[in-house]
């Protein structure tokens, strides 16, 4: 298993993936503070004043304590932040859960596809993990597309598993091992 200790910075052919900085908060909360992107994911709605920030200090810690590495998504022709792409590591047992979420101004762009390939690519070959999986809510399509179109499996649904916004809202599972990825990179 191979954590850098350093934080790596991923290359994409429109993207930059590194990591979070503080100055980077107001734009957090300014994409993820939107209803329609809460409905999707987990964030928190409304995105209260701080709370930018206390997520940002908090994936430093996670990343020194090998928990996690969570990348800032950065148009390359611009610099503009546009979401958050990681993985929570689940070291002892080699395995990892993606996570990602895009700002509403960049759905449907191919971005997260983009940055979810080359995120999935260095689990498997720079940290050598052996499995990556990931969910999304069975209202979020998007996701599960993104999340096939990587090369992921789909592995189950778990219907009104959580309660969002007081609905009850399922849950599409998909995984993928490192042995399927190396077949597929071939």
């Amino acid at each position: 298993m191979s954590v850098p200790r350093t934080f790596p910075v991923l290359d994409t052919s429109r993207l930059t993936l590194r990591q979070f900085q503080l100055i980077d908060a107001p734009r957090v909360k300014e994409l993820a503070g939107v209803r329609e992107l809460a409905e999707t994911t987990f964030m928190p709605h409304p995105y209260k004043e701080g709370e930018a920030e206390m997520w940002i200090m908090n994936q430093y810690e996670d990343f020194k304590r090998r928990q996690m590495v969570n990348f800032a998504m950065e148009l390359k022709a611009s610099c503009e932040l546009i979401g958050s792409i990681g993985l929570d590591l689940e070291l002892a047992h080699q395995r990892a859960q993606m996570g990602f979420w895009v700002g509403l101004p960049y759905w449907n762009k191919g971005y997260c596809t983009e940055a979810a390939s080359r995120v999935l690519e260095f689990g498997f070959t720079a940290m050598k993990l052996n499995r990556i999986y990931a969910s999304h809510f069975t209202t979020n399509p998007a996701s599960g597309h993104v999340l096939k179109k990587i090369g992921m499996h789909h592995e189950g649904t778990q219907e009104q598993h959580y309660v969002r916004f007081d609905k009850f809202v399922g849950v599409e599972n998909y995984g993928i091992v490192r042995a399927h990825f190396d077949s597929q990179s071939e």
